[in-house]
């Protein structure tokens, strides 16, 4: 439906235990702000083009006021409905959105608050590539390393062909009802939207994203994050 309005979602309910920090992940410094605000400001400099920026925190978050202290602002909502797992969190947010005003076949472009280093040309692409399929789809990068199967024992048991190996990544972009639906039928197991449409049947779209979009998950990633982002301030005009 060409009149269908477009949404963004953050989940930002975890705590991120492999990042270490006394802070949950998201909410750690990065080049200066709050790993998050960098995520938020991603969406927020396609302003236009949403009807709603919505983030997901756990109903006895303290900390998000100090990571985000300008938000919410106008079509902008901090859900206080976070669940236990990220498929709770986002089933949770997505029924806030309903809520809200947000229709069933509205696209909503779910993304990983510690995905900081997303880019504005990034997620474009991804409602070029989605805004007329009949499924939706998401960012992924393909594999370029050879992958291997552990044993038991750690022990290498196999290696894959990375020739149709992609990695995962996020916006992931579905009509609001579908992803709400299949989320309802597919309980907290799945670890992305795009498995639990998979797992109703459907196929989503695989769209080219960038080995830079990667999850801030362990230590070692900080630095490289903030690297990234430093490097791309200094190449403003």
């Amino acid at each position: 439906m060409s009149s269908s309005r477009l949404f963004v979602l953050i989940p930002c309910a975890g705590f991120g235990h492999r990042a270490g920090g006394v802070l949950p992940k998201q909410y750690q410094r990065l080049a200066g702000s709050s790993m998050v605000a960098h995520t938020v400001a991603a969406f927020r400099s396609l302003a236009g083009r949403f009807a709603g920026l919505a983030v997901v925190v756990s109903p006895n978050d303290r900390e998000v006021q100090t990571a985000l202290p300008r938000f919410p602002v106008d079509n902008e909502f901090l859900l206080r409905v976070g669940g236990v797992t990220r498929a709770a969190t986002v089933r949770n947010g997505l029924a806030a959105l309903r809520q809200k005003g947000a229709g069933a076949h509205d696209w909503v472009l779910v993304h990983d608050a510690a995905r900081c280093l997303v880019t504005s040309s990034q997620i474009e692409a991804l409602i070029a590539a989605c805004e007329h399929d009949a499924v939706g789809g998401l960012l992924a990068h393909r594999l370029a390393d050879t992958l291997k199967v552990s044993s038991a024992d750690s022990r290498v048991s196999q290696t894959l062909s990375r020739a149709d190996k992609w990695l995962a990544q996020t916006p992931q972009m579905f009509r609001i009802g579908m992803l709400l639906d299949a989320l309802e039928r597919t309980g907290d197991a799945v670890t992305d939207e795009a498995g639990s449409i998979e797992a109703i049947g459907l196929s989503p779209l695989l769209v080219p994203g960038s080995a830079q979009n990667f999850k801030v998950t362990f230590p070692e990633d900080f630095a490289l994050a903030e690297a990234v982002l430093l490097g791309r301030r200094k190449a403003m005009p």
